[in-house]
């Protein structure tokens, strides 16, 4: 029966480390998500910044020649 026991010691003590790993690869994972949609709100908005300019530079008066030449 002794072999049991520590048989069955070895597997909680083996399910407690994996459960702190995910709960830990969880947390990561959570902040990673975090990080993916700053990004993602970040290009958003410099899209719509670039359309922008975009937009307003093609209302610029053409380049033309300076009188010197």
């Amino acid at each position: 029966m002794a072999a049991d026991d520590e048989r069955i010691v070895r597997l909680e003590e083996t399910v407690a480390h994996q459960a702190k790993t995910i709960e830990e690869l969880s947390d990561q994972l959570a902040e990673q998500w975090k990080v993916v949609e700053q990004t993602r709100a970040r290009l958003e908005r410099l899209t719509e910044r670039f359309l922008t300019l975009e937009e307003t530079s093609l209302d610029a008066p053409a380049i033309t020649r300076p009188p010197h030449y």
